[in-house]
């Protein structure tokens, strides 16, 4: 990831929805060395946040039904989440929740693109979101997964003016050409190495080491989707799934 800091239109946060908050801040410290805070506040509903050091990096939370699945859900910045919300619903997609205030950190909403990848808008107050991208440890690439990649190039750089990069079957993101994240098409094909899911954005985490870090996770109970691999002219990369079931990536960045 080109950006070092959350700017507007770019990702700012990443939350995980979780069952467990507790074994998730204990998986994710073994992995990343997280420290996870929980706000005492009952209106906070057990919101955590995990940081490196004193920094922020992502948060922890509980699920608001039973029935919804485990998830990372990624943020993305913006100066008027009310504005933000027209312009998703006028580029084709669904708002799933009306803009509301987090006590005096900031605005936001919670939106679906066209194919039904769901994200977040977040209008920072006293909260700008990820003290560190790129550190080990910390947030350093998004990657929306989706059925429908035609509708996705002309959906996000009308809700966010993103810049697009394509190169042979890479679609990069970018805000004003600082690369963030990419696009990548689901197979439905039985070739594909990857097994099949539905539209969403996928964060990755940077680490020093992707077979190590993979290990780890399974030792502490996660699951590998896609194995350590090396990217021609890239970095390594994996994909895992935490004891809960969320997904998540990780490379060296």
């Amino acid at each position: 990831m080109k950006l070092t800091e959350p700017v507007i239109g770019g990702p700012c946060w990443v939350e995980l929805s979780t069952p467990d908050v507790a074994a998730a801040k204990t998986f994710y410290a073994a992995l990343f060395g997280w420290r996870s805070a929980t706000d005492p506040r009952p209106e906070a509903g057990g919101y955590t946040v995990a940081h490196l050091g004193e920094d922020p990096v992502a948060a922890l939370s509980p699920v608001h039904r039973p029935d919804q699945p485990p998830t990372w859900t990624v943020s993305f910045a913006t100066e008027d989440v009310d504005g933000a919300v027209e312009d998703v619903r006028s580029a084709g997609g669904t708002p799933l929740t009306e803009p509301l205030d987090v006590f005096d950190q900031g605005r936001f909403a919670v939106a679906a693109d066209p194919s039904g990848a769901v994200f977040s808008l977040w209008q920072a107050h006293a909260f700008a979101g990820v003290r560190r991208f790129n550190d080990p440890g910390s947030l350093s690439w998004v990657e929306l997964r989706t059925d429908g990649p035609e509708s996705a190039l002309a959906f996000y750089p009308a809700v966010f003016d993103w810049t697009v990069h394509s190169a042979g079957r890479s679609t990069h993101w970018g805000v004003d050409g600082a690369e963030f994240g990419g696009l990548k098409e689901i197979q439905d094909d039985e070739t594909s190495e990857e097994p099949a899911t539905p539209p969403g954005w996928l964060p990755y985490f940077s680490v020093a080491d992707v077979e190590a870090a993979a290990a780890t996770a399974l030792g502490a109970g996660g699951e590998q989707l896609v194995p350590p691999t090396p990217v021609p002219g890239g970095p390594w990369v994996a994909v895992l799934r935490d004891p809960q079931g969320a997904p998540f990536g990780i490379h060296t960045p």
